[in-house]
């Protein structure tokens, strides 16, 4: 299994050396972040704080799915108890979303 893994990287290494920039330039080379505009203006700009609390939402909610199949595998066993569980787990995550509505984050003009 670790020899299928390191084959996976070596291989994921040599692709992006055979396949990415052969000649870079300043524009390929400067940092880019999703929201920012990469060509002109100064490059050392402050990255809004609101991309990082969706990505954080949406990792919570990645994870909340995960967690849904083992109780919806076992609800027959857990009976209201995995209710329960899942309907307080659901509005925590509600809490969070409210949160970000509430701040704005999501009003990306």
């Amino acid at each position: 299994m670790l020899l299928i893994a390191t084959g996976i990287g070596v291989l994921a290494v040599v692709v992006s050396l055979l396949l990415g920039p052969k000649k870079p330039s300043r524009a390929k080379l400067m940092p880019y972040e999703s929201g920012n505009d990469p060509e002109g203006g100064d490059a050392r700009q402050r990255f809004p704080v609101h991309f990082y609390l969706v990505a954080m939402l949406f990792i919570v909610f990645d994870i909340e799915t995960a967690f849904f199949y083992p109780i919806a595998v076992a609800y027959q066993k857990l009976g209201a108890f995995a209710f329960w569980e899942t309907v307080s787990f659901v509005a925590l995550v509600l809490v969070g979303y409210f949160y970000v509505l509430k701040k704005g984050v999501l009003e990306w003009a």
